[in-house]
């Protein structure tokens, strides 16, 4: 037998080989738990589920070895067909809606499954599951005998629920993956935010210490040791020098000079003693290692003994040069912007207290040069005299910023009572600003020896700005702009304990959008999107619930009427109805979308969260049930039905799972009231459900649980089938011309491969394709013309016919109905109730019957319940009708024992 890659053997497969390169897949696997323990977790799962369990890549091949009870792996490897499974992994992998399916295989007691998990819609781990079925059921209609001797067996039901239960733990795994790697993300991102604050803030601090040397009445010589000593240490550098070149740019001179402990520089030393070229320069040059140096800047900078350097000019008078070399001996360095600013205001500082040793007017230079430096650093600097409260120094920084507090003098108030302590540094808020600062303050002596406190302020909003965004999109929908759920449980919370202790009262309001998978998937996501910014942004605008609207996920939305705002509850509502009363602009074109919103009352029906969502949430079920586009109040009589609604969940997934045995087809003759007698030209075929356990089901409760479910596709394939076999047997026993009308939900017409699905059903059973019609509704097929098109007249080109289903009750424009390639134009039964009187919708029908006649197409008209309403419908000319009047909808026994009395009833069973 094949493997899972046509061409290679299970057995091959079985044994873990694996290719050069590890697929994407094991990839994603190995994030999640290493080999070992994946197998050994996966050996677990086949010894709790009696099952076969191998995790395959997207290719098939797999990624584990086959885990299973070992004395029974080799059987399981020859039974399994590769091309069988292949083809199953392509199709849920690939699928949008399918992500695992079930088969039977060549021997009646084997079933094989595949599992598809996917992230963001992109299949990611893969799983073969094979079981040996010990309720299999009648076994003598397969070719082949059952497989025997297997200890490892599992019922049908069973089997189903062990492939649920891997896809479920499967995705759980990987979402936590995936939450976990972008959790890591946003904590790298405001780790370093708070590295570079921290980092910024330090070389503040420094600066400020440097600008202290200004006033030193020490020698030059000690004030510059320690300003390089001061520079060097801050940065970790190895040396910090001040020295001049003279004229003859020959011979260097050390003025000052510091290095770090075990290190000694002597540059006046180097090679031959002469200068180097790079260490006279008019303006600032940084070199390392690491950058682009060419032979001659390598050459000099081996020959200094550095491996990082940056030169600053300080001054050029009389052909001398000063400047100030910072260096690092034993390693590299990439220099920072922050590091090379620090340096250069640390140069300027420098290059005033230079200025002022060597003038005579010391005082006055070197107040002018501070003043130069400050005003061209980042920070607002200023100095204050607390003991008369004089501000005696400001730069150009702190005066634009803070012109009116100078001028108030109010800047001991504005600073906060800080000022007082002789040094230290916090960070600040001022409110009047709406700015956040770094502020950093230190006790010095002044020009006249008076005691005063030097302030740096540094403004850090940008970044605080920044850690608020990183933390706000932890509570926002990244794609509406609203809040999420988590901010949704977080502030409900808060109101909820609001309302208990004020003893008053809130709402929380449960919508969700009524068939907006019909926009998805006929406009496409893209509009979708457009169309939850759109209703997004209309909720915001509505009085009293701004800033309590969240986006739970999907098309569903949560609001919170807070207890402030609970007087205009009414009204808060009435205006969420009325946003979806109106239509929106998508596509060039008009489209309504309605929702169905659960209310329910906080603290009185609950104070947990996850109680009150989830009571909201089952009053928007009711309101689903009841019809959509309404609003239901949660209530504990709703309560005990969404008990029911689980019931029906569990009994139709059974249903399905058990072979659809409960699903019945009934059928309502049409009828041709254009032909002498008006005979019965063939039935509509109608799905219901008799369950085993609730008893008859309505197809109004259970066909949108279906559609929710994503169970419609295999229900109404089936549904499919059963009609066309029975319409093939009607037509080979005497009623060649009898034709069957299916209906074709939404979902199943959207499926990208339901040509194919069509055509295949028709092939297998025979029926001649021109009896078979398919009835599509109005809103559908005008939802994406161009798609609906194409679909349309693929069909067609098989022969079968097609019925445009409920015609009125749309927006359809005639020009639609001229485009689309239908056979039969179905009215619904609504223009019909008041037939008798009603003028318009006799005129409605009449207008109707003409353009069938000038498209070339047939008139059928649904809910005929009267004699009046049926002579009415045969003088207007309307040949098809259909109703209560001539036959309710009924079993196949039934219909066929009064329309088909030619036909011979041998059947037991199926045909």
């Amino acid at each position: 037998m094949e493997g899972f890659e046509r061409g290679r053997s299970i057995a091959e497969l079985g044994k873990g080989e694996k290719a050069g390169e590890m697929p994407e897949v094991a990839l994603l696997l190995k994030s999640l738990m290493d080999e070992k323990a994946l197998e050994k977790w996966q050996q677990y799962f086949c010894d709790v589920a009696n099952v076969f369990v191998c995790c395959v890549d997207e290719k098939g091949a797999p990624l584990t070895r086959l885990g299973g009870k070992e004395e029974e792996l080799c059987r399981i490897r020859s039974i399994i067909d590769g091309e069988q499974f292949q083809d199953m992994l392509m199709r849920v992998s690939e699928s949008a809606l399918e992500d695992q399916a079930i088969e039977t295989t060549a021997y009646p007691n084997i079933r094989l499954a595949a599992v598809s998990a996917k992230l963001q819609g992109k299949a990611v781990v893969n799983w073969l599951v094979c079981g040996v079925i010990s309720d299999a059921g009648d076994l003598e209609e397969y070719e082949n005998p059952p497989m025997e001797g297997f200890s490892s067996q599992i019922s049908e039901k069973q089997f189903a629920k062990a492939v649920d239960a891997l896809r479920d733990v499967t995705n759980d795994m990987i979402q936590y993956r995936f939450a976990s790697i972008n959790a890591q993300a946003e904590s790298r991102r405001s780790r370093f935010s708070e590295k570079e604050m921290s980092e910024n803030l330090r070389l503040s601090e420094s600066l400020a210490e440097v600008v202290q040397f200004l006033g030193g009445a020490e020698p030059a010589e000690n004030i510059f040791y320690k300003l390089l000593k001061t520079v060097g240490e801050r940065l970790g550098l190895d040396v910090a020098a001040l020295y001049r070149i003279g004229k003859d740019e020959r011979r260097i001179q050390i003025l000052s000079k510091w290095c770090g402990k075990a290190h000694t520089w002597e540059p006046e030393e180097a090679g031959d003693g002469l200068c180097s070229q790079f260490l006279k320069t008019d303006k600032t040059l940084i070199l390392s290692q690491s950058s682009m140096l060419n032979s001659d800047e390598k050459e000099e900078m081996e020959r200094l003994g550095l491996k990082a350097v940056i030169v600053i000019p300080v001054e050029s008078s009389k052909g001398d040069v000063i400047c100030v070399c910072f260096g690092q001996i034993d390693r590299d360095r990439e220099w920072k912007l922050e590091e090379i600013r620090f340096l250069n205001d640390s140069v300027k500082i420098l290059h005033s207290i230079f200025t002022g040793c060597v003038q005579k007017d010391a005082l006055t230079d070197a107040m002018t040069c501070l003043e130069t430096v400050l005003d061209h650093v980042g920070d607002c600097i200023c100095v204050w005299e607390p003991e008369t409260g004089k501000v005696l120094y400001t730069n150009r920084n702190m005066q634009r910023n803070f012109r009116q507090e100078l001028q108030e003098g109010n800047i001991e108030e504005l600073l906060g009572e800080w000022m007082h302590e002789e040094s230290g540094s916090r960070e600040i808020y001022l409110a009047g600003k709406e700015r956040w600062y770094d502020l950093y303050h230190t006790g010095m002596k002044w020009l006249d020896g008076s005691a005063v406190v030097l302030c740096s302020l540094y403004d850090v909003t940008d970044k605080k700005d920044y850690q608020k965004k990183i933390e706000q999109q932890a509570y926002t929908d990244f794609l509406t702009g609203i809040y999420n759920r988590m901010c949704c449980e977080r502030d409900l919370a808060k109101y909820v304990d609001e309302a208990k202790k004020n003893q008053t009262r809130g709402l929380l309001l449960y919508l969700d959008l009524d068939d907006f998978k019909h926009i998805n998937d006929g406009l496409g996501h893209k509009y979708g999107d457009v169309l939850l910014k759109s209703i997004s942004q209309s909720f915001q605008q509505i009085k009293g619930i701004k800033d309590t609207c969240y986006r739970m996920g999907g098309d569903e939305f949560v609001i919170i009427i807070p207890p402030s705002e609970y007087e205009e509850h009414e009204n808060i509502i009435e205006a969420i109805k009325q946003i979806f009363k109106q239509p929106w602009s998508l596509k060039d074109s008009d489209y309504y979308c309605t929702m169905s919103m659960g209310v329910v009352e906080f603290p009185l029906e609950s104070d947990v969260v996850p109680e009150l969502i989830k009571k909201a949430d089952i009053a928007m079920y009711e309101a689903k049930k009841r019809g959509k586009n309404r609003t239901e109040f949660y209530s504990n009589s709703i309560d005990s039905k969404s008990g029911k609604r689980l019931d029906m969940e569990k009994n139709m997934r059974d249903a399905t799972a058990e072979g659809y045995h409960e699903f019945e087809i009934y059928y309502q003759p049409i009828i041709d009231v254009g032909l002498e007698g008006a005979p019965c030209t063939g039935a509509e075929a109608l799905i219901r459900w008799n369950s085993a356990k609730m008893g008859f089901i309505p197809p109004s409760e259970f066909i949108p649980l279906a559609e929710y479910l994503g169970l419609i596709n295999p229900i109404g394939n089936y549904v499919l089938r059963e009609a066309c076999i029975c319409c093939k047997n009607w037509n080979d026993h005497g009623y060649p011309s009898y034709k069957v009308n299916v209906n074709l939900s939404v979902v199943q017409l959207l499926q990208p491969d339901i040509v194919e699905s069509v055509e295949k059903i028709v092939k297998e059973t025979g029926i001649t394709p021109h009896n078979l019609t398919l009835e599509v509704t109005e809103s559908l097929a005008i939802n994406d013309m161009e798609r609906m098109k194409e679909i349309l007249n693929r069909i067609k080109e098989l022969g079968i016919r097609i019925a445009l289903d409920d015609f009125g009750t749309g927006y359809s424009s005639l020009n639609h109905i001229r485009e689309l390639p239908f056979d039969v134009i179905k009215v619904d039964q609504s223009f019909i109730v008041d037939l008798e009187r009603d003028t318009y919708a006799k005129s409605f029908i009449r207008m109707v019957e003409d353009l069938a006649d000038a498209i070339g197409v047939n008139v059928c008209v649904e809910g005929v319940e009267t004699k009046k309403q049926y002579e009415i419908l045969s003088e207007m000319g309307v040949s098809l009708v259909q109703g209560y009047y001539f036959d309710r909808p009924m079993e196949r026994s039934s219909f066929e024992k009064k329309y088909t009395p030619k036909l011979k009833r041998k059947r037991s069973g199926r045909d």
